[in-house]
């Protein structure tokens, strides 16, 4: 694996942790897995205001199960070892309820608004929320960023191979699929509107990305995109 290349320039969105996280909990965790769930899961409850987070909904995030599958094939298992030792530790809450879809494994941020909500749960107050039935996707081999370029624009110069090298360390490789397919769609096959989808993806996220795309808004004003396509 290529060492990471930096943060690219530009404002990047940042997630909360509380300093609690650091001076109380990270110097007790002895496991890679329950780190890696821990972080995952701050990460998605701040940046969705999630007060609950299903197993399923874990199980079937990308990002996750490709980075779990770096320590175990056994996604799954992984998984349900990192939530456990996180609910044992007392920095996530559980609670196992049933419906008529069948049983689900439901967590919370161990917070005054997380014990609220388990509390509810737990008296019965409120029903299954926030849950998942989409299938375990496991994770699936991406064509590389080279691979993408010589696909959909031409062979690649070594200029451009230093700078694809660059993208590739620095962004996620769903991100970077994202870019070429709307540069292909937008019938605008150049490097340099690709790497401008990205840094602007980098500074408005990704999900700017596919509202774009559902919308059918222009990415840049006439006067932007003559500018790119002319690099």
């Amino acid at each position: 694996m290529d060492p990471f290349k930096g943060f690219p320039a530009g404002e990047l969105r940042f997630t909360a942790v509380p300093d609690l996280f650091f001076a109380r909990l990270l110097p007790q965790i002895d496991s890679l897995v329950e780190l890696k769930v821990t972080l995952h899961f701050l990460w998605v409850h701040y940046r969705q205001a999630r007060q609950v987070i299903s197993f399923n909904e874990l199980l079937t995030d990308e990002t996750l199960v490709q980075s779990l599958a770096l320590i175990n094939e056994d996604v799954e298992l992984t998984l349900l070892q990192g939530l456990n030792r996180a609910v044992d530790r007392g920095t996530l809450l559980y609670a196992g309820v049933e419906d008529e879809t069948g049983s689900h494994g439901l967590y919370y941020l161990n917070s005054e608004r997380g014990r609220q909500a388990h509390a509810k749960v737990q008296a019965g107050e409120v029903g299954v929320v926030a849950t998942s039935g989409a299938e375990v996707a496991p994770p699936t081999q991406r064509p590389n960023i080279f691979e993408l370029y010589e696909d959909n624009i031409s062979l690649i110069s070594p200029i451009i191979a230093d700078e694809l090298k660059d993208a590739e360390a620095t962004y996620p490789p769903e991100w970077i699929e994202d870019a070429f397919k709307i540069a292909v769609e937008n019938n605008v096959r150049k490097w340099s509107y690709i790497r401008a989808i990205l840094e602007r993806m980098a500074t408005a996220g990704r999900g700017d990305a596919q509202e774009q795309k559902e919308t059918g808004k222009p990415w840049y004003t006439d006067e932007e995109f003559r500018e790119l396509i002319q690099h």
